[in-house]
């Protein structure tokens, strides 16, 4: 693996998610394989889950890890190809990201979307300019459009888990959130679960919030929650903004947060969530505070996901 962006970088995903939970059991049993090596951890937006996860993973690993939040510690970054630079930026990408590829072995790079442009965002410019100027391997910490480090994540939390001879069935439901949200985490969740083939999938939503197709496609999509959740072994409760009509808020209906009066339709359904999640927004406390939100769980396992893929990087370096 020579960069970690989306699901398309994983050859085999049943092998990686067995390594993960292999260093979930032994977190130190490759501690040598990363001695001698840095990562660079640089956020464009904050974090929290996937900074410490990810710093932790690569310590388990034996790696040093530096951590730089850009435009706080340094230069803001132009990274538009022949710009004039005589606005606020100090920095082209293509002057500071050589020297990144000089100062590390993996360079880690969480971006957002500006929820503005479409294209712009659809283009997945930010983290493609680290790519094409770093030299090194580039991990995605969260882009604009994607956030595979939480996906991985989220199939090693069901693997583990789901025990039954069968196909699961796994909910992606829309919820409603008192500010537009990107699509990263539902594009990033469906394009795995897809990839995976291992589910029957449905996602759930109001209508107007579809998400682009060539994430989406092979899932079945319903717009009748109710009817989406029945007979459900997982609900992945997430708030996302429009996509054709970009950024927008179309509804803020409560009746789309999930409640237990919800979970009797489904097999007593394990209940996951990304987080930072709004409480009694998005998910209820009677929900968030019972045996079948996993979200805790689902959190915890970060290290383990953000591992695997140091580990498979480091390997070919």
């Amino acid at each position: 693996m020579n960069k970690f962006i989306s699901v398309t970088d994983v050859a085999d995903i049943d092998g990686l998610i067995a390594k993960a939970l292999s260093y979930k059991a032994n977190p130190r049993m490759d501690q040598s394989l990363g001695k001698n090596k840095r990562i660079g951890l640089l956020f464009l937006n904050p974090s929290m889950r996937t900074r410490l996860s990810t710093q932790l993973a690569a310590q388990n690993l034996g790696m040093e890890v530096i951590i730089f939040n850009v435009g706080q510690d340094g230069w803001a970054l132009e990274f538009e190809e022949e710009a004039i630079m005589s606005g606020n930026t100090v920095e082209h990408v293509k002057d500071a990201a050589p020297i990144l590829g000089k100062y590390f072995d993996i360079l880690g790079i969480r971006t957002f979307p500006s929820l503005k442009n479409k294209e712009d965002d659809y283009s997945e410019l930010y983290i493609n300019q680290f790519i094409k100027y770093a030299g090194i391997p580039v991990v995605s910490l969260e882009s604009a459009t994607l956030h595979p480090l939480q996906s991985l994540t989220d199939l090693i939390t069901i693997q583990e888990i789901f025990k039954e001879k069968r196909k699961p069935k796994i909910v992606l439901t829309w919820a409603p959130h008192v500010k537009a949200l990107p699509q990263c985490v539902a594009n990033s969740f469906a394009q795995w679960v897809n990839a995976w083939g291992q589910a029957n999938f449905v996602i759930t939503h109001p209508e107007d919030y579809e998400l682009d197709q060539k994430f989406t496609k092979g899932a079945t999509i319903i717009h009748d929650q109710d009817d989406a959740l029945r007979d459900a072994d997982f609900v992945y409760v997430k708030n996302w903004s429009t996509f054709i009509d970009y950024g927008k808020i179309y509804t803020n209906d409560t009746e789309w947060m999930m409640t237990n009066e919800k979970l009797t339709l489904t097999r007593s359904a394990k209940v996951m969530h990304c987080l930072p999640v709004r409480r009694n927004v998005e998910l209820s406390d009677e929900i968030l505070d019972s045996k079948n939100s996993i979200v805790t769980h689902q959190a915890a396992n970060r290290i383990w996901a953000a591992q695997v893929v140091l580990s498979e990087i480091l390997k070919e370096r």
